[in-house]
Parts: C-alpha cells; sequence; structure tokens
C-alpha cells in the first residue's frame, strides 16, 4: 500500500516476531512517560514500555530495520534521513488489565539538533490475542486504522495524527521505532 501510510506485510517472520518479543519481554518494563502536565493523572496514555538499546542482543533487529527503512525512504518519501536510527526502540505494551491505549499524538519534534520524520511500528500481537487497540491514524480525511497481521511493518511520516484505541481485551504488543534526520527546510 502506497500513500502516506505505507503498510509492508510480513516483513519479520513468526520466528523473527517470537525473538524480538523475547528480547523486549525480557527487559525491565516501565510505564510509559509523557512530559506534558495534562498527563499527570495517566488520562492520555497508559502503557508499559521497555527501551531496546543497540547492542549485542538486538544488532541484528536495529541492521533489518534500517535496511528497511531506506528501503521505503527510497521508495515512497525521499526524505533526507540519517543512515542508521539513532533513538532507542521502544517495545510498548498495552494491557485490557490497565485500561492500555494512547490517546492522539504527532511524534515530530526536534530530538537535539535533529527530526523526528518517519514513524515504524511492527505488529507483534497476533491479532486474535486482543480486542480494541487498533493503531489509526488521521489523514484530515478521516481515520484509517493500520493493519493487525503479526509481522507487519507499517510507517507515516512522524506528524501525521495518530494514536492507539482503548484495549478492550488482551495484550498487545508492538516495536516501535523513529527516523531522525537534519530538520526540515
Amino acid at each position: 500500500m502506497g500513500g502516506p501510510l505505507i503498510v509492508w506485510d510480513g516483513v519479520f517472520s513468526a520466528a523473527e516476531v517470537d525473538r524480538i518479543i523475547a528480547i523486549g519481554d525480557g527487559r525491565t518494563r516501565e510505564r510509559a512517560q509523557l512530559v506534558l502536565a495534562e498527563d499527570a493523572m495517566g488520562k492520555k496514555r497508559v502503557t508499559d514500555v521497555s527501551w531496546l538499546e543497540r547492542d549485542a542482543q538486538t544488532q541484528w533487529l536495529f541492521a533489518r530495520l534500517e535496511q528497511i527503512v531506506q528501503q521505503l525512504n527510497r521508495q515512497y518519501y525521499k526524505y533526507n534521513i540519517y543512515n542508521e536510527l539513532r533513538e532507542r526502540l521502544q517495545y510498548t505494551v498495552y494491557e485490557s488489565s490497565q485500561g492500555g491505549h494512547y490517546d492522539w499524538h504527532v511524534d515530530h519534534g526536534a530530538i537535539g539538533p535533529d527530526a523526528r520524520k518517519l514513524s515504524i511500528s511492527v505488529q507483534l500481537s497476533d491479532p486474535s490475542s486482543y480486542q480494541g487497540c487498533d493503531l489509526e491514524l488521521n489523514f484530515g480525511d478521516g481515520i484509517v486504522p493500520a493493519p493487525r497481521a503479526r509481522g507487519t511493518v507499517i510507517a507515516f511520516s512522524s506528524y501525521v495524527l495518530h494514536r492507539v484505541a482503548p484495549i478492550a481485551a488482551g495484550v498487545r504488543k508492538s516495536l516501535v521505532a523513529w527516523v531522525s534526520g537534519p530538520e526540515f527546510q
């Protein structure tokens, strides 16, 4: 699928998805934090995250995502981006027992001298293991739900308004990466 939302089905095999989940579940989880005062009561975002640094265990994952990003950028976006991912990967877990969700937001922003340009989400959970909790994007002419197939990569410009709808049952896991480059000119 082309356009502002790029979907690449089956990028990661079931074994690779299981490996990502094992890495994420093996790291210390923390409640996701926002710097916005309005989230003081946890209304905007309820999810747990683990941060994946580039290390011996994750090098393959960073390299694979960088390859995917470069291909998607060449074919669709043509942004001036860096060849490597400069931020940690975010392993996210939304649980129905906690009322997991992440309200409407954008990822775009300056990270030091860099700007986030692309947001990447990798669907890790089997879609039958949870209800609700769709990644939804608002392109101005309506809300578009992202596919839920396990191993799928979803890419969009970081300035696109998006959310993770409330989870009704089960647990949803995903991996998020941000691609940066020099500030937009």
